[in-house]
Order: C-alpha cells, then structure tokens, then sequence
C-alpha cells in the first residue's frame, strides 16, 4: 500500500534544480512610470552575447528591448522564469545645472519596483565650467582600482568628468576603501553599477555645488591607521589630458608616516612647460617641493600632505602618454626611527650594495603587504636602496620586522697586465661594513674578469672547501658557488662550502663566485672566511682542482656541471696530495662513463707522480678502472668529447686512506737481497783487480769516417773542441762499453762525461696530458708518449774503440788535423799515458 509523505515530498521539492516554466504559465508583472520632473529614463535590453531566447511581453507584443521615457506608465512581463540571465537594465538621470537650479543632496536610487536585473543607475550632470562640484561619499568610502579589475561584491562606480565636449576617465572605484570626495570642475557622469541580486538601496553619495578649483579634478584620501592605498592619474592606463593639473589630497593622523612610490609612469613629448609633481607638506621649508617622475618620491611624511601632477603642452606630432600609478603607505612611526646605521664604503672599489625586502626581484610583493622602508635620509626611503662604494652612509630603516629585509652585494676584480696583479692576493671576504648590519646577507657575489693567457686561482689555504654532493651535503651556514662568466663556455664547477679538502681550483675562464647564506649563523662564522683568490699564468685544462683529503675522511668529488654533463671538448684535472705515511684508495661510483660519442673520444687518466709510473686510460666504450691503491700524489683528469643527444658525461669518484702496512717478509727479503748484492760486488771487485794486473792497456784509435755521435742537443758543451779534451779517451774497460746505453737513449740529452748517471730530480705537478682534439676524433689507440725529436749532429768527429792484442805495434796510430783544428795521437806513442791506464 502506497502511503503519501508529504513533509518528505516538500523537502525534494525545495532542492529541486529550477526549470523553465510550461508556455502559457503566469509570469509576474512590472509597472515602470517615471515622472516627467524626474527626467528619467529606463532603458531594459538583452545581455551582450546572449541568444533572445527570453523576450519581453508588453500586452501582446513580444519585444526584445524596452525603452520607458519620462511621463509615460509601462506594465510587462518576461517570457522565462530567469530574465537575470538575459537582460540589463539602464536608468539615466539628466540634471541640468546650467539652465536651472541644481537638486544638490543626497542622490536615490529611483524609481522604485524595477526587476531583479544587473542595473546600472547614470547621472548625467550638465554645469559649468565656472563653477565645481563635489561627489561626497558616505563611509565606507570608495577604493579606485584599475581599468578591468572587479570588485568583490560587484558593485562598482565609475566617475567621468565633462568639460565642453570632452570626457576624461576619472577612474573607477569599489566601495570600502579611502576615497571620501572628488571635486571635478565642469559636469560630470557619475554611474553606480549593481548586480540583480544586491541588496543595496541607497546610492552612497551625495552632489554639492562648490566654487571652480581651478584644475582637472581633486581626490580626497582619508587614511586611518596603517593602510596602504594605490591610485592612478586620469584616464589611466591611457594618456593623462594635455597641459592639466589634478591634485590628491590625502588626510593622515599627524602621529602616522606617510611615504610615496611610483610603481608605473610614463612621459609624453613636452613642447613647452615640464611634466612634474609636486608636494605641498605642511611645516616644510620649501614648499611646493617639486620632484619629476623619475625621482624617489618623500617618505617618511608626518601628517596630511597634497600631491599634484602637471602636464605639459605636447608635441602634435609625437605627443606620448603622460600616465601615473602610485602607492601611498602609511605607518606608525618606528621605534627606532632616528637610530642610523653607518655603512662605510669608502675604502671599497667596483662594489655596489643592495638592501632589499626577501624575494626580490623576482617576487613582487603585493601592495596590501606590510612595508619596509629603507633610508638614506630622513625623507628618501625606499623598498630598495642601493649604495655605491667610494662614500659613506647614515642609513636608517622604516620597518616593524628587519627579518624581511635582505642584502645582496657585488663586486667586481679584475686584471689586466699579469705583471701588476700576480703578486697580489685578494680577500674573497664580506666585507665588515655589511656584516655589521642588523640586516640578513643573502648573497655577495665576486666578478672575477680576466683577460686572454691570465687564469685565475682560487684558494682556502685553512678551511679549505667541501663540494656540495648528494653523499657528502654541506651542512653550514653559507656555502659558495663557483661559475663560469663567459657565456661561450658556460661551466657550473659547483656548490662548495668550507671545511671540505679542496685547497685550491684553477680555471681559464673569468668566473663568478657567489656565496649564500642560509641562517643567522653567518654572522658568526664570516670572521672565519679565508677564501681568497689570484692572478695566475695560463692552465691546460678548463679547471684544475688541487685535492689534500683529511686521511680519516671519504672524499667524494664530482665533474663541474653536475647533473647536466660536461660540455663538449672540455678537459678537468684533479691533483690529490697523499700522505708520506697513507696509501690512498680510489673508486668510481659507476663502472663505465654512460656516454657515447659524436665526435672524438673521451678519456679518464690516471696516474701517479712518481718515476717510471704507469698511466692508466679509459674510453668511453670501456670499463672503468676497478678501485685501487694509489702510493704517491695522483692525477685524474677527465677529457669530454662532443656527445651525442640524450647523452652527458657526469662522473664522481672517491678517495679514501689508510696507514701504510710494513710486511715483515719484505724486510727480511730486503736483507737479505742486500746481502747477495754485497757479496757479488766483493766477487767482481776482486776479480776486476786481477784482470787489471794482468791486461795490457787498450788504445783508443780516432776514426773519421765512422759517426757513433749519441743524438742530444746542441751546445751542450760551453767550450770547442779545440779548449777542451772532450775527445781524448784514455784506455777504455770493457765495464765502460757504452754501446747498448745509446740504443737505448731514445734521443735523450747526451751527458758531458762517459759515465752513465739516472736523472734523480724532482718530478714536475703537471696533469697527464689527455688526447689532443684531432686525436680524440681517431678511434684507435695510441701510445701517448711523444715522438722523439729529429737526431742533429753537432759534431762530426767520429771514434771507434778496439781491445789491442798482445805484442801489436806502438806506433799504429797516425796524427792528423782536422775538423775545425781537432787532434787525434795515438794514445800509446807517449810514454806518459802510462799513468793514465793506471
């Protein structure tokens, strides 16, 4: 049995979507009959862009569009249920001011019993230019806003000035704001726009006749408390009217600051006359104080003040545009308002000095935000204030939370004849003038420029530096970044802070250096800073890196330009310090480059600084070196090729140590190899005696048609052949046989004396030279080792050398001069030599 709900079935009815209503349905009716004193018109027709799917019914003619003249009496009806969603409405008052009396008072929203449309009430005041009038609005005021915006509840005036046939935009303002009057000289269009559903019946202003003021118009501004209001000069953001004058008075409590910026302004072409503001201050000294548009505005007003803008007359050709938005912010004066802070720059060069709010300049903050002011006098403040080195400043702040404002520095360093600027070693340090403060740094960053064959050296001789990397963070209060500043060869090297191992990089290119704070602890630690920086002559590589681990650390170092990859052709080096007493471990973390090439070939070199030490080379087709112990100081160096798309070489590798283990079987395999040795020596030492007791001398016979010169280079002797006995061999052993020595000289410098001695000097810190370009396109392998140079004869003089049999002739030798003057005896035919075989 089916039993009817009716409390149920009201409920669905009311939360029921609304349809349109059957044809044929009675619709509500409207009575519209203006009075003809009222002289008022209503004007209703369809929305912009709608279809006239609703029509208005008017006894029983169906129209689009209804015009109600004063005098007449009109009774209709809509068509659909919605007439909101289809039609506005328009009601016009005429007031005619110059021919009669004018209604002056309060203004009313008639007639009444209009339908629920968007409606837009204008009053169209007729007056003389002789005479002014005043707009007078009851609180809360009007709030001008710009050319497009909406108001919140969407309720919106708009104020037009009519002087002779001209109409000048005035603006267009929201309610609840700090606009109480406009006097505008002449007539005026005044509209007040209302959605269909406000419930607002009144129209908030009253009409006063006043006497001519003499210019465009003035705008009455009333700022209670902290506020912040924006205006903008008539018809904004088009031209302002030419050679006019509008004044805006603003009304502040005389215990409250007042400051002015121009956010946006523009200049027309002046013929005559000059585009200017200017202020009237109560109390000043010089008033009207005149300032142009391009001037910092007053700050810092006590009390009420008047700002006025003047046109000029324009160029009829090329007039321009003469427009102006600015922002008027007024604050309880600070506690410490006279207290200045000195900020000595003298004594700095090439520097500049920002003081800025927390975000900029990127971040604009919204105009409703609270302010803070920075000023270098008591009247020009700012949101941003910029010194310049070579002078000093009182500056002093207008803020209630110093926490919002930021510094960010610059200075540059540069060289330009490595003669004057080697010597010289610059301080990377914030100087104390900006630490002192009470303003947060948030970056100070370092230009570095110098010229082509001049490279510059970084250095932190006690910190030293730590590369920022995902398995070793930096964890300090400010850390820095190191760039490259030429656009050609952009190089990101990386984020270092200190307390790492790095003591000094190296790069070929003008750099910038940027150091970032991320706490107030930078206050404390900025006594600490020891970065500094040179002058140094040309490198090989594009950035060199000189690495000196803590031996109880694992250090983790990384290509520059992590994580996007070196870019093509670029060749790094790192040079690490191990200790006497450690051997140190080395280890990628991947096993193979992950690039593959379009042009040329990369390259990983490895090798350690010590004689005879092996290089180790990888491609990037090839696995990297498994890790390893390294005994001595070690290079790597990485070596880019041009890569193909997708692809980017990026490489981190690691270093750690550990004490060096002395194996008691190698010492005793030492001693007693030593003691082998010693022996064998005794053996040959008695044997050679005895072989001497018993051997005749042997004769060195000269030979000119025979070349056995070792190859070297050339005046390596400082004396000729002729002033000195280079030539003259005395009995030549069979120990001293230096045949198989020149074989293997490879070109090497010949020694100046006959005994053979290993080069023992100290090794040169200079990288493994990677693959040159042209080299690096081949796909083959090659020994890196360069190719002797060409063998030159300095002298022509020949020897051959012969044992003498026993019994052979004294007198084999002959005697003959040539070749620049050069002797040759035979060693045996003077007695004397005797000696020497002994």
């Amino acid at each position: 049995m089916f039993v009817f709900n009716r409390a149920k079935t009201e409920e669905l009815l009311r939360h029921a979507p609304r349809c349109c209503p059957l044809t044929g349905l009675h619709q509500a009716s409207f009575t519209i009959s203006p009075r003809t004193a009222d002289n008022i018109t209503v004007m209703i027709k369809l929305r912009p862009g709608v279809s006239p799917s609703c029509q208005i019914r008017v006894k029983t003619v169906i129209r689009s569009e209804l015009k109600i003249k004063p005098g007449e009496n009109v009774t209709f009806t809509f068509t659909c249920s919605t007439p909101e969603k289809h039609f506005i409405m328009e009601i016009q008052k005429n007031i005619d001011c110059v021919s009669g009396p004018c209604p002056f008072g309060d203004v009313h929203l008639y007639p009444p019993g209009l339908p629920r449309l968007n409606r837009t009430f204008i009053w169209d005041v007729k007056a003389s230019t002789k005479a002014g009038l005043e707009l007078k609005f009851s609180t809360p005021w009007l709030r001008q806003i710009e050319p497009g915006e909406m108001c919140p509840d969407f309720v919106s005036y708009n104020i037009n000035s009519c002087i002779d046939m001209a109409t000048v935009n005035i603006g267009t303002f929201c309610r609840n704001g700090s606009v109480s009057r406009v006097k505008l000289l002449g007539g005026v269009v005044m509209s007040l726009h209302l959605p269909w559903d406000s419930p607002l019946t009144t129209s908030g202003f009253n009409i006063a006749n006043r006497a001519s003021i003499k210019r465009l118009c003035i705008i009455e501004s009333i700022l209670k408390g902290e506020s912040s209001i924006t205006l903008m000069s008539p018809n904004y953001p088009l031209g302002f009217p030419e050679d006019e004058l509008m004044t805006w008075q603003f009304v502040v409590p005389s215990n409250m600051r007042a400051s002015v910026f121009f956010h946006n302004y523009s200049l027309s072409n002046c013929e005559r006359k000059e585009e200017r503001v200017e202020y009237y201050i109560p109390g000043s000294l010089s008033n009207p104080e005149v300032f142009k548009l391009s001037d910092s505005q007053p700050a810092n007003i006590a009390g009420s003040f008047n700002l006025s803008l003047q046109g000029c007359d324009q160029d009829a050709q090329n007039p321009g545009i003469l427009r102006l938005l600015f922002q008027v912010v007024v604050q309880h004066p600070q506690i410490d308002e006279n207290v200045t802070h000195l900020v000595d720059l003298s004594k700095e060069w090439n520097m500049t000095v920002t003081i800025h709010f927390e975000g900029w300049p990127r971040h604009i903050p919204l105009m409703s935000e609270p302010i803070c002011l920075i000023c270098k006098d008591p009247r020009t403040c700012d949101r941003v204030l910029t010194l310049v080195s070579g002078a000093v400043y009182k500056i002093s702040f207008l803020c209630k939370d110093l926490s919002r404002l930021r510094i960010t520095a610059e200075k540059g360093i540069s060289c330009v004849d490595l003669r004057w600027c080697q010597r010289r070693i610059y301080s990377l340090s914030v100087p104390k003038a900006i630490t002192q403060l009470p303003i947060r740094l948030h970056k100070f960053i370092w230009k570095l420029l110098a010229p082509d064959l001049i490279n510059i050296e970084i250095t932190s001789p006690s910190l030293k530096l730590q590369q920022h990397v995902p398995e070793q963070r930096c964890n300090t209060s400010y850390s820095y970044s190191i760039a490259s500043a030429t656009p050609e060869t952009e190089l990101n090297v990386g984020v270092f802070c200190p307390g790492g191992s790095i003591e000094k990089i190296q790069m070929r290119n003008n750099i910038t250096i940027s150091l970032k704070t991320f706490s107030k602890g930078f206050l404390n630690e900025s006594n600490h800073q020891d970065l500094k920086m040179s002058f140094v002559p040309h490198i090989k590589d594009e950035c060199t890196f000189t690495v000196s681990p803590d031996p109880k650390a694992k250090v983790y170092l990384q290509t520059p330009n992590w994580p996007y990859g070196l870019p093509p052709y670029v060749s790094i080096s790192w040079y690490v310090l191990v200790p006497s007493k450690q051997v140190a471990r080395l280890g990628f973390s991947k096993d193979r480059m992950g690039i593959a090439c379009e042009t040329g070939r990369a390259y990983v070199n490895i090798k350690e600084e010590t004689l005879g030490a092996e290089e180790t080379v990888c491609r990037e087709d090839e696995l990297l070196p498994e890790p390893r112990n390294m005994y001595h100081n070690f290079w790597v160096n990485v070596s880019n090729c041009k890569p193909v798309d997708k692809t980017q070489l990026t490489l981190q590798f690691w270093v750690t140590f550990a004490d060096k283990q002395i194996d008691l079987g190698v010492i005793l395999a030492v001693v007693a190899g030593a003691g082998v040795l010693a022996a064998i020596g005794l053996t040959v030492c008695c044997v050679k005696k005895k072989k001497k007791k018993n051997q005749n001398p042997m004769v060195g016979v000269y030979n000119p048609n025979v070349n056995t010169q070792v190859p070297g280079k050339q005046g390596l002797f400082t004396k000729g052949r002729k002033n000195n006995e280079s030539h003259v061999y005395a009995v030549i052993d069979d120990a001293m046989v230096y045949g198989h020595l020149l074989k293997e000289s490879n070109g090497s410098v010949a020694p100046e004396v006959d005994v053979y001695r290993p080069f023992d000097g100290p090794i040169g810190s200079l990288p493994p030279s990677p693959p040159p370009l042209y080299f690096r396109k081949d796909v083959k392998r090659s020994s890196n080792a360069e190719e002797p140079p060409p063998l030159t004869d300095t002298d022509h003089d020949t020897y051959t050398f012969a044992h003498q049999k026993s019994g052979q002739s004294e007198d084999n030798g002959d005697t003959n001069e040539k070749n620049n003057g050069d002797m040759s005896v035979s060693l045996l035919e003077n007695k004397e030599q005797d000696g020497l075989v002994e």
